[in-house]
C-alpha cells in the first residue's frame, strides 16, 4: 500500500505536471484515462464479467428491438384487418349505392311514364270536353235560329191571316195559336 501512495506523491512531483489538475490534451491523456477505468473496473467488478455486462445489453437490446418488431406486426396486422374491413364495408356500399341509382333510375323512368299517361288522359279529357262544348254551342246556335224563323214565320202567318181573316176568325186563329205557343212551352221547359 505505501507502494501505492508514493506512486500517487510521485505524481505531484513531476516536473512536467507542474500542479494536479486535468489535462486536456487527449493524445496524452487518453491512454491514462483508459488505464483507470478499465482498473475501476476490475476492481470493482471483479465478480462481474465485462462480456458478461455487453452481452446482456445486447440482450436487453435485441429483446426491445423484437418486441418493437413484434409490436409493429402487430400492429400491422390490425391495419391491415380494418383496411379489409374498410373495403368490404366500401364494397358493400357501392353496391347499395348502385342499387340506387338502378332503382333510382328505374323510379325516373316509372315516374315518367306516369307522366305522361297522366298528360295524356288530361288532354284526351279536355279534347271530350272541347268536343262537349262545341255541340253544345251548336245545338244552341241551332236552337236560336229555330227560334228566330219559327218567329218570323209567326209574324209572317200573322200579318198573312191579319189581313185575309174576319174578326170572328181572327179570335179563333188567335186562340188556337195561344194554345199551340203554350203546348211549345211546355216542351221546351
Amino acid at each position: 500500500m505505501k507502494n501505492v501512495t508514493d506512486s500517487f506523491v510521485s505524481l505531484g512531483h513531476w516536473p512536467s505536471a507542474g500542479s494536479f489538475g486535468f489535462n486536456t490534451d487527449i493524445l496524452a491523456t487518453n491512454p491514462i484515462n483508459l488505464s483507470v477505468v478499465l482498473g475501476v473496473l476490475i476492481f470493482f467488478g471483479k465478480g462481474v464479467c465485462a462480456s458478461c455486462l455487453l452481452s446482456d445489453l445486447l440482450d436487453n437490446r435485441k429483446q426491445r428491438i423484437l418486441n418493437t418488431i413484434r409490436n409493429s406486426e402487430e400492429l400491422r396486422g390490425g391495419a391491415i384487418e380494418q383496411l379489409e374491413k374498410a373495403r368490404a364495408r366500401l364494397r358493400k356500399v357501392e353496391m347499395e349505392a348502385d342499387q340506387f341509382r338502378v332503382n333510382g333510375y328505374s323510379e325516373i323512368e316509372r315516374e315518367k311514364w306516369n307522366l305522361i299517361n297522366s298528360i295524356y288522359k288530361t288532354l284526351e279529357q279536355l279534347e271530350n270536353y272541347k268536343n262537349e262544348t262545341i255541340h253544345f254551342e251548336q245545338q244552341r246556335a241551332i236552337n236560336q235560329v229555330r227560334q228566330r224563323v219559327f218567329q218570323q214565320a209567326l209574324q209572317g202567318a200573322l200579318g198573312t191571316l191579319n189581313s185575309c181573316l174576319n174578326n170572328e176568325l181572327h179570335l179563333r186563329t188567335i186562340s188556337a195559336n195561344i194554345g199551340m205557343f203554350g203546348a211549345m212551352k211546355e216542351i221546351t221547359d
